[in-house]
């Protein structure tokens, strides 16, 4: 019975991202006509140095995209607000808004809708704060602030309503996402897309993880079951509605094992960054030692065009590739994670 299921899941998430790639993708020698994707790769013994190096080397693409937009949003990862190693570091976001400062003369949003908490504690305990003295920005906890309807599915194809940032869906907005390199306990890893289809999903202002929490969240309405059936479905529909402007991926200490959460720190001290999310998180896979192929949200994503991942047509800047690949350790649960393909 159990196969059953998992070959129909199968199928429908095959299907149903195929029949979107084919609408989608200028499938032919259109491809061929287009530029290589550029994105950075920095590593070094600073954080902040590797993120604001890395976003120099791709100044010209950021330039570009902030010019046709009029508010400027980095969306850090807190999926716990009392853990560091979980959670994007203030260093990561100096970085980004050091590069920022001499192009963008309004205010700068950091907005978060932390997993297990309020945002004003992980502002508090990553001290986020002591940002706004250098540079202009402005705390955001996106929970207080409109959202809009988007549709999940559930284990069983069945669409279920969810609470989605509307300063994120902006297209006024140019969305960063700014996102630790970890392993992860459902989509093997937790990248750049990833941080703002999961960390966008609003939750009640009083809800905790735990017991005798208040209110209700709909983070995890996008695994698509207690299996996780639709996780990758949903992660690839989000990212559809709402790709992330710039990525930059923070790898100066990785997460190992049983991220998102549990996991080990990783001394990799890397930095990417680029303008097509799918080619960042392509390459920060890659660096993880994980074959893009086997995360099922990143494999639709490219049967559907929506960014490059093939390295031959992927212009690194910086460092090499091949020169920081580390292999990280999987989440226990890894075998049980691929049974989708």
């Amino acid at each position: 019975m159990h196969a059953r299921q998992g070959m129909t899941r199968r199928g429908f998430l095959r299907g149903a991202a195929c029949g979107i790639a084919a609408g989608l993708m200028p499938w032919g020698t259109a491809r061929a006509e287009t530029a290589p994707t550029r994105l950075a790769l920095t590593h070094g013994n600073g954080r902040a140095a590797n993120v604001y190096d890395a976003l120099k080397l791709i100044e010209p693409q950021v330039r570009e995209g902030l010019a046709r937009k009029k508010t400027v949003v980095i969306k850090p990862n807190m999926v716990s607000v009392n853990q560091q190693l979980a959670a994007t570091h203030a260093e990561c976001i100096e970085g980004i808004l050091e590069f920022l400062s001499p192009l963008v003369k309004d205010d700068i949003l950091i907005a978060e809708s932390p997993a297990n908490g309020p945002a004003h504690e992980g502002y508090d305990n990553y001290d986020y704060r002591r940002l706004a003295k250098p540079y202009r920005v402005r705390f955001v906890d996106l929970d207080a602030e409109p959202f809009q309807t988007e549709y999940l599915v559930n284990e069983r194809h069945h669409v279920r309503p969810v609470r989605f940032s509307s300063l994120v869906l902006d297209p006024d907005v140019y969305l960063i996402s700014a996102a630790v390199m970890k392993t992860h306990d459902r989509a093997v890893v937790t990248l750049g897309l990833k941080n703002i289809a999961a960390g966008a999903l609003l939750k009640d202002g009083g809800f905790r993880w735990g017991a005798g929490s208040r209110g209700k969240t709909d983070k995890h309405l996008i695994h698509g079951g207690p299996e996780n059936q639709g996780i990758h479905y949903n992660m690839f529909m989000l990212a559809r509605r709402a790709p992330p402007h710039l990525t930059v991926l923070d790898g100066f200490e990785g997460m190992e094992h049983n991220g998102p959460t549990e996991g080990t720190p990783v001394d990799h001290r890397v930095a990417v960054a680029g303008t097509d999310w799918l080619a960042v998180d392509r390459v920060g896979a890659e660096l993880m030692g994980f074959d893009y192929r086997k995360i099922g949200y990143l494999s639709f994503a490219a049967d559907a065009g929506l960014g490059e991942t093939d390295l031959d047509r992927i212009e690194v800047l910086g460092e090499r590739i091949a020169d920081h690949v580390r292999a990280y350790r999987p989440h226990d649960t890894i075998e049980r994670q691929y049974l989708w393909m």
